[in-house]
């Protein structure tokens, strides 16, 4: 009777062990859509209510550059491409997050379309954040996220933002601008990023401010985040 009682006894230990382990472990947030969609705006939103709960890691920033030397300039390469996305460090990354371990996030030069030799450290916090327009359409990716998240915004809407970024923040012309967006951009949003939100767990508009989809998610985050206190 005691081998069974100390065999139960450790078996109910043994899950109560796991189960804090289970809640222990860092929740990924994927928000996915096209160029000027607001990825940015909701990850923004979600830090600003969660504070220190809350880090970002950007797909961008694991862009793999080009050669400086035979650059000729954004509009002649395809950086929507899943190809041009180092997305096996990032699944490195995103799984070295999810086991609560720091990582050395790059960095990307939008002006010089390279990779610069500095890092950002990344620290795993309850809520881990990613965001890019082609999380939800690779596999590998899509598979560590615990929320996929897809904001849907008109064409025409998303195509003025990213003039306005590009030329604002980046310098690049509006002859640059156009010819990128119709060579590479809108292609790839339809080959790749549109068909992707078939992936996703919530779709948000973001034609404009949607406060009472953003005040929801951010809601159901902080019962998360809840839920790690109260595990403590």
């Amino acid at each position: 009777m005691k081998t069974i009682f100390s065999t139960l006894l450790f078996f109910c230990v043994s899950l109560s062990l796991f189960a804090k382990a289970e809640i222990y472990e860092p929740i990924i947030v994927g928000i996915a859509g096209g160029t000027g969609s607001g990825k940015t705006y909701l990850s923004n939103k979600i830090l600003e209510e969660l504070g220190d709960d809350v880090a970002i890691v950007y797909q961008d920033s694991y862009y793999k550059g080009v050669d400086a030397k035979t650059f000729k300039g954004p509009e002649t390469v395809n950086f929507d491409h899943p190809d041009a996305i180092d997305f096996s460090l990032l699944v490195k990354h995103l799984k070295l997050l999810k086991n609560n371990t720091s990582i050395q996030m790059p960095t990307y030069d939008f002006v010089t379309s390279t990779r610069c030799s500095e890092t950002v450290e990344v620290v795993p916090r309850n809520i881990i954040i990613v965001e890019g327009i082609l999380l939800l359409a690779m596999p590998e990716v899509r598979d560590l996220l615990d929320i996929k998240i897809f904001i849907d915004t008109d064409d025409d809407i998303r195509m003025i933002r990213r003039v306005l970024r590009d030329n604002k923040e980046r310098g690049r012309s509006l002859d640059s601008i156009h010819k990128q967006y119709v060579r590479t951009v809108h292609p790839m949003f339809k080959e790749f990023v549109h068909p992707s939100k078939t992936h996703a767990d919530v779709k948000i508009s973001g034609n404009k401010r949607n406060d009472v989809a953003i005040d929801l998610l951010v809601s159901k985050l902080k019962k998360d985040v809840q839920m790690f206190a109260n595990a403590d």
